[in-house]
């Protein structure tokens, strides 16, 4: 397969998931096992490219913040989307000075997304009938930036997904836990992806494969593209629907890939056919 059509894949498939609540890192790393295997650095830029694509979604909030910033409730929103920010770059650049290595396996991602998806079914069981509110507290902000930890830590979680769904748990309702967490995933990925950028340019490891800037570019160019129609069909959706749907999603999805797994355990353990010539005497 020529490069440049699997960079357009995992562009494709970053930017439908990485505002879906069902992890784009999960499925990244889950293409990348059939696909050429690509750097972190790629992968988190890439991320960077679906992000900035929700900005134009949220034209209200932006003139909110750009005319508006010196009105009380703006600077009191502005403060809590930082608050998450703070407290994941604080804990990430610490994890990365110490050279934390993501666990990528497979069953890893597979637990993850299987774990988030009951939490998404169960939650919203438990929020039918409730009536939700759409105020961000403080609480909402530091537990969101918590999430977001979590979500970095172990793949298949999804930034996303866990955001979401803690916001949900404290109060917040659908509409304004998504736009949020959106929010405050702006600067967090471009924060990550500046932070990579310099290291790969500046201090790049002992015997690194130098980066190619051009397949970064395109794999960015495809996900921001494709993350716009997906956020912009998500906003909508959210409107009259719930999360349930991404919950079974992620039950499935973590189920094949057990059954996957088993198979190709079992594949391994079979004994091989051994041919050869036999001496005679």
């Amino acid at each position: 397969m020529p490069l440049w059509i699997a960079i357009v894949l995992l562009g494709i498939i970053e930017g439908i998931t990485e505002f879906l609540p069902v992890s784009s890192t999960g499925h990244l790393l889950l293409a990348e096992h059939w696909l050429p295997h690509q750097s972190d650095l790629f992968n988190i830029v890439i991320q960077a490219g679906a992000v900035l694509a929700v900005l134009p979604l949220f034209p209200d909030r932006l003139r909110q913040f750009f005319f508006h910033w010196r009105e009380p409730a703006t600077r009191d929103y502005l403060l809590k989307l930082l608050v998450p920010v703070a407290i994941t770059g604080a804990v990430g650049y610490v994890l990365d000075k110490k050279d934390f290595k993501l666990d990528d396996t497979l069953s890893r991602i597979a637990i993850a997304l299987f774990v988030g998806g009951v939490l998404f079914v169960m939650i919203e069981g438990w929020l039918r009938g409730r009536q939700q509110g759409d105020r961000v507290t403080w609480t909402i902000a530091v537990a969101v930036g918590i999430a977001q930890l979590v979500a970095g830590v172990f793949p298949g979680t999804s930034r996303s997904g866990a955001t979401i769904l803690i916001a949900l748990v404290l109060g917040l309702n659908r509409v304004a836990a998504t736009e949020f967490t959106f929010l405050v995933g702006i600067p967090t990925m471009l924060g990550v992806s500046a932070w990579k950028i310099f290291k790969a340019l500046h201090h790049p490891p002992p015997g690194a494969v130098p980066e190619d800037w051009a397949m970064v570019l395109l794999g960015f160019v495809i996900s921001a593209l494709v993350s716009f129609i997906a956020v912009k069909w998500l906003l909508r959706y959210i409107q009259t629907h719930t999360f349930i749907v991404f919950g079974w999603y992620r039950i499935g999805l973590a189920i094949l890939i057990g059954l996957w797994l088993w198979t190709e355990s079992g594949a391994a353990k079979q004994p091989t056919l051994k041919t050869g010539f036999s001496k005679s005497g």
